[in-house]
């Protein structure tokens, strides 16, 4: 199949907010030509990483606007202006393989559109660029006002960091061998890399390569994690004998890191609401050797998955809006809607609630999201500590991110200068006072 038109009928229902990238990566596996998947992808990543300047000159060049029901010709459009501004493609390849597309497409009328409108952006490019204005921050209003209000001095520096392509960072299972050591056997590979400054796990690739050129990858060597999702279980305190919950656990990253970090745990369980999702989980388990106790169930409905034995351990990775992941996943700002915001806040605070009657006295729960944005991470933190009588706030001491008054704040591309980066992520930690009967003893 065309390789644009297959990136078209990828990007419709995410332009109609139907469904993610992911989504249409999953279909296009059957279909898409092998040699050609990097390139299809790249098409994808890239019309949502700059759909809003896209969008913005798309708007001047359309005499009247598509159809719904055409979303896949305004995908292949968006695309095609992505060839011709973004890319190192030839005119001339960008504008006869996107007008072929419509054949595969079968929407033969958008011929003439598609070749008009992108011949049309070639002679007017100068002039069109300079009218886009706002649109050149590539964030949808909202979230880059919310990001204006709540980081005025960074705001800027997210909104580009989430323009740019994220670093393939690699965890170290120290079960199997030192971080080092698996530094000199990718060294004998010629997989240029760095060390991560704040994982002591971490590894850091120059540029991202298939995880079957990577040594050891399927005996379970290492896995692909980002660095600030790997902090998570430097935080727990894990030791033996504990008890340990991994909250919202697909698709497992976190899971996995905790079984490596702690080999004789009393238990490890991870609870997700999504089966699909915790197929994912089991893989990654069994391809590391690891085991965990996994439950299919909403997490905050206890009675779906608990037994009543409390946890001295727990990591909530809150469902969130995932704004600190965006140059991972650039569809989020295609997808996500203020409305989101205020809905994401109000569970999470409820699965916290619930969480916490799990959690044994003089216990510790981290709690971690993907996001940037206060609502999601210190504004509810301090809702919930200032409600729970027994919940004890502590204060986060790392080199790493930025303290808040409640937890400790990353923000994507915050690295070294000239070394590769990690996410956008927020952590707090949350102890349970002793009970009453532990004090007195």
């Amino acid at each position: 199949m065309n390789t644009r038109a297959l990136a078209a009928r990828t990007l419709a229902p995410v332009l109609t907010q139907k469904s993610a990238l992911d989504s249409g990566f999953a279909d296009a596996t059957a279909v898409a030509n092998a040699k050609d998947y990097g390139f299809y992808k790249e098409l994808c990543y890239g019309v949502c990483r700059h759909y809003f300047s896209l969008d913005a000159v798309l708007a001047q060049l359309l005499t009247k606007p598509l159809k719904n029901k055409d979303a896949d010709v305004r995908a292949l459009l968006l695309l095609g202006l992505y060839q011709l501004w973004y890319m190192r493609v030839p005119d001339h390849a960008a504008i006869n393989e996107s007008v072929n597309a419509t054949k595969s497409l079968k929407k033969p009328w958008a011929k003439n559109v598609v070749n008009g409108i992108l011949r049309r952006f070639l002679r007017e490019k100068a002039s069109l660029i300079d009218t886009i204005g706002n649109a050149a921050s590539e964030h949808p209003p909202w979230l880059s006002a919310r990001l204006l209000k709540a980081w005025p001095d960074k705001a800027d520096a997210i909104m580009a960091a989430n323009n740019q392509q994220a670093p393939m960072t690699l965890r170290v299972n120290l079960r199997q061998g030192s971080r080092d050591a698996y530094s000199a056997q990718l060294n004998d590979a010629g997989i240029a890399h760095s060390l991560c400054d704040y994982s002591p796990v971490g590894i850091s690739l120059s540029n991202a390569v298939d995880v079957q050129q990577l040594p050891g990858f399927f005996n379970g060597t290492c896995s692909v994690q980002d660095e600030a999702a790997q902090i998570s279980t430097t935080l727990l305190d894990l030791a033996p004998g504990q008890r340990v919950l991994d909250a919202c656990c697909a698709p497992g990253g976190k899971t996995c890191h905790i079984a490596e970090s702690e080999a004789e745990l009393t238990a490890l369980v991870g609870v997700d609401l999504e089966a699909s999702r915790l197929e994912r989980v089991r893989e990654n388990l069994q391809r590391l050797n690891l085991h965990a106790d996994l439950h299919t169930a909403d997490v905050s409905d206890l009675a779906q998955w608990w037994d009543n034995t409390p946890f001295d351990r727990i990591l909530l990775d809150a469902p969130c809006s995932a704004t600190g992941v965006i140059r991972r996943h650039p569809d989020i700002k295609l997808l996500r809607r203020e409305s989101d915001i205020e809905a994401l806040a109000k569970l999470q605070l409820r699965i916290l609630q619930q969480l916490w009657q799990t959690l044994s006295p003089g216990g510790l729960l981290v709690y971690a999201t993907c996001s940037v944005l206060p609502q999601e991470n210190e504004n509810l933190i301090k809702t919930f500590v200032e409600q729970q009588a027994d919940a004890i706030h502590l204060a986060i001491d790392a080199p790493w991110g930025e303290a808040r008054p409640y937890g400790r704040q990353l923000f994507p591309n915050e690295a070294l200068p000239q070394r590769n980066s990690h996410d956008g992520f927020y952590y707090a930690r949350i102890s349970k006072a002793p009970s009453k009967e532990a004090t007195s003893e």
